[in-house]
């Protein structure tokens, strides 16, 4: 579960999605690279800088009661407050938003995986100690809100792929 949440192993993935988009749709792929660059960036800055700062939820492997219960499972125990997931959040965007605008590209059936990487991603953290369920389901939330928002502009602005 630690290497499900390191970004380096969301990478590849994400570099495929650029290279379809660019090999089937040259003239929009710079469009389409600047939302996705875009989403995460304010996904995560919404879920940390504010979301996190208004609950200021302990996260359960900072929690004293628990300290000798829980199975931590990475190097360091992250300092920063707990609801929403950052990680949930960003995800579940990314996967809203590459359902909704690589619908051209990719069948729906073949689709239907970015939200099972979210729901990986997001049980991950739970398994490895640093989220509740509720802060990853409020992360699903929030960025399911986000990709939705995006995809929409995108569409909007830019067409299908």
């Amino acid at each position: 579960m630690p290497f499900i949440r390191n970004a380096n192993s969301w990478l590849p993935l994400y570099i495929f999605l650029v290279i379809l988009v660019w090999k089937n749709n040259p003239s929009k792929t710079g469009s389409w690279l600047f939302f996705l660059i875009s989403l995460p960036i304010l996904t995560d800055l919404v879920s940390s800088w504010l979301v996190k700062e208004q609950f200021a939820r302990v996260r359960p492997c900072n929690q004293a009661y628990w300290q000798d219960s829980i199975r931590f499972l990475l190097r360091h125990r992250p300092q920063s407050f707990s609801f929403t997931s950052s990680h949930a959040t960003t995800h579940m965007a990314l996967a809203v938003f590459f359902y909704l605008t690589l619908t051209n590209l990719i069948p729906k059936q073949w689709r239907m995986f970015f939200f099972l990487w979210a729901f990986i991603i997001g049980y991950a953290q739970i398994y490895v100690g640093v989220h509740y369920p509720l802060d990853i389901l409020g992360g699903y939330i929030l960025g399911a809100l986000f990709g939705f928002g995006f995809a929409k502009v995108y569409h909007h602005k830019f067409g299908l792929l």
